[in-house]
């Protein structure tokens, strides 16, 4: 990977809608994942103890007008408000009117500006809606003005046509490694020139469908009292949708825009389980490997790493596998911080909130809360990790901004 700017963000998550909010939702130590508040995405009456962690109040409305919105779907609306504020926040539009650079002679500029987004399970909201009409009722009336909803790339696409991004649309379905694996992938696109900046992250939508499935699983399910009496931190799906803004630094320099941190390496790996049967799989082998390629590719060594923004969730095995995993590969003391567990497991989006977290860690001076090891000082290099369920792992290398 070669070295990127990160020139924008923007975020609608439960800490918060906008860069500045979720900054500092970060610094005041707001539990997204924990809001005493009731479910607003499905009824919760037939489940006990139902804890997810919603977007609650969300109004779309507010931040892309009345008209337009009454086809859209959650997992859209939220993905279309994330790239409108980071446009915004980037300084590529303002109040929905494009800027383009002085001196610009390659044509319009949408044309120059794409999207490279990851979601996990697309828009269960409108596959079940259908299914459901189709099963219960008939397949006649299932409505036309929703069924696109039902690809996985339908949201990125609508982001595209309401924020007029022409370059290219990219959807990365890789689960929870989908917004790292998006960096990957727009490194490319970048570098052979199909676009001057790329809107990059991940999304995910609130549905029973999602819950339903996750608490079959066993990876959703009410988690167990500690010994005190008191619940103790367990996985909550979450949602939300984060993006930011990621462009060659020549780029950047060119129009002047304030660079909120650098990307400069990227990792993968994956480990399939032992058993074909498994529904899902911690492996922290693949993590480690992706650590360690992700490091070589920044031309960064374990002890460069201030920070690990990790994916611990509160799911038991996954975290120790996790931990595991950076263990071997970093010191020991190296302090590792959880955004999960503040902002719920929010799958395709996970990896993008964790980015997200990193920069306010770089940039915004929020301080972190480690689950472990200790703050040396200063963060100026931060290693974002991301462990799959189905044995996946990536890794993503930023830095602080040079001067």
């Amino acid at each position: 990977m070669n070295p990127h700017a990160i020139t924008g963000c923007g975020v609608v998550s439960t800490l918060g809608i906008g860069r500045r909010a979720f900054f500092e939702g970060l610094r005041s130590g707001a539990r997204g994942a924990f809001r005493d508040a009731p479910v607003e995405t499905f009824d919760p009456s037939k489940y006990s103890d139902v804890q997810v962690a919603e977007v609650r109040g969300f109004d779309p409305k507010k931040y892309l007008g009345d008209k337009g919105l009454r086809s859209l779907d959650r997992l859209s609306k939220l993905l279309i408000v994330a790239a409108r504020l980071t446009l915004d926040d980037a300084g590529i539009k303002s109040g929905g009117v494009w800027r383009a650079p002085e001196g610009d002679a390659r044509g319009p500029w949408p044309d120059r500006v794409g999207i490279v987004v990851a979601n996990a399970y697309g828009s269960l909201e409108a596959i079940s809606e259908l299914d459901r009409v189709a099963l219960l009722e008939d397949p006649r009336y299932i409505n036309p003005a929703r069924f696109p909803l039902t690809v996985s790339n339908s949201a990125a696409g609508y982001a595209s046509i309401w924020e007029d991004v022409r370059a290219l649309n990219v959807t990365v379905s890789g689960g929870s490694c989908g917004a790292l694996d998006a960096m990957a992938c727009s490194d490319l696109m970048l570098e052979s020139g199909r676009a001057d900046v790329l809107l990059v992250g991940g999304a995910e939508a609130m549905t029973e469908a999602l819950f339903v499935g996750f608490r079959r699983l066993g990876l959703a399910s009410p988690p167990p009292s500690a010994g005190d009496g008191a619940p103790s931190p367990g996985p909550r799906l979450g949602e939300g949708a984060a993006l930011v803004a990621l462009e060659r630094r020549a780029s950047a320099a060119s129009r002047a825009a304030k660079v909120l941190a650098e990307c400069s390496g990227y990792g993968t790996a994956y480990e399939p389980p032992k058993h074909a049967a498994s529904l899902v799989h911690a492996s922290a082998d693949a993590l480690e490997r992706a650590m360690h390629a992700a490091l070589v590719d920044a031309g960064a060594k374990a002890a460069d790493v201030d920070l690990v923004v990790s994916s611990i969730s509160g799911l038991e095995p996954f975290d120790s596998a996790e931990l595991a995993a950076i263990r071997r590969v970093l010191a020991d003391d190296v302090p590792v911080t959880a955004p999960k567990v503040d902002l719920g497991e929010t799958l395709g989006a996970s990896g993008a909130m964790a980015i997200l977290s990193a920069i306010a860690f770089l940039h915004d001076g929020a301080p972190p809360r480690p689950v472990g090891g200790t703050l040396r000082g200063p963060i100026r290099t931060a290693l974002v990790t991301a462990l799959g369920y189905y044995g996946s792992a990536s890794a993503l290398v930023l830095r602080r901004a040079s001067s």
